[in-house]
């Protein structure tokens, strides 16, 4: 099972509540970051976005832009009672948070202190190497009854044409009673498949064949 711990970036830029918006503003450039956690005494006290920044800041190259960026305090625009994520949370809990939510990142910390951060780009990387996205391949789309011991057949029959299997989703299907096997395989041409599924008496009802340069969908 993953956990956060596994998607985590650990090495976090973190922000003083004293430091002025000029230096989490350069933090965030230097560092091609969105968010900064804000901590003090080594305990996250706060959260402060490049949004929060642009926000407070007056237009450049202005007398108002040097001081508000000199003086103007983290502590002043900070988000205070942040929501984290723990290291050994599911990746499951930290996504539906930040989807629920509509966040951009959950601070992750450790009895207090903060041991790391995940953002949603990290949840698409986890996403990708999940369902095996990132190489060439394909997806077989097929439907079945909604019973004990379809998903065995169709991975047997898949075996039989030896090729591997590098991901399964289960879905509702179009039809009551029934449910959709989808399949990412380690091919780039699932019509032999396709051909053996249907002859069993399967529904396929999509096949696509993707890769770096191309992809093609087929619906059935």
């Amino acid at each position: 099972m993953l956990r956060v711990r596994d998607a985590m970036t650990r090495e976090v830029v973190t922000v003083g509540p004293e430091a002025g918006v000029g230096e989490a503003w350069g933090l965030c450039r230097e560092n091609n970051i969105r968010h900064i956690p804000v901590v003090e005494s080594g305990r996250l006290v706060g959260i402060v976005s490049d949004r929060d920044l642009r926000d407070v800041s007056p237009p450049r190259d202005t007398q108002d832009q040097e001081n508000t960026l000199g003086y103007v305090r983290v502590r002043d625009i900070m988000s205070q009672n942040v929501v984290t994520a723990n290291p050994l949370d599911t990746i499951e809990h930290a996504a539906r948070v930040i989807y629920e939510n509509r966040f951009n990142c959950l601070p992750v910390c450790d009895e207090g202190e903060v041991a790391g951060i995940i953002t949603s780009s990290d949840l698409v990387r986890i996403l990708v190497e999940l369902v095996g996205a990132h190489g060439r391949g394909s997806w077989i789309e097929v439907e079945v009854p909604n019973e004990p011991g379809q998903l065995a057949e169709v991975t047997n029959l898949v075996k039989d044409r030896h090729v591997n299997i590098a991901s399964v989703f289960l879905a509702p299907a179009s039809r009551e009673a029934y449910r959709a096997i989808v399949l990412r395989l380690e091919t780039t041409d699932p019509s032999g498949i396709a051909r053996s599924l249907e002859e069993a008496g399967y529904t396929v009802t999509a096949t696509e064949s993707s890769g770096p340069a191309d992809r093609k969908l087929e619906r059935r």
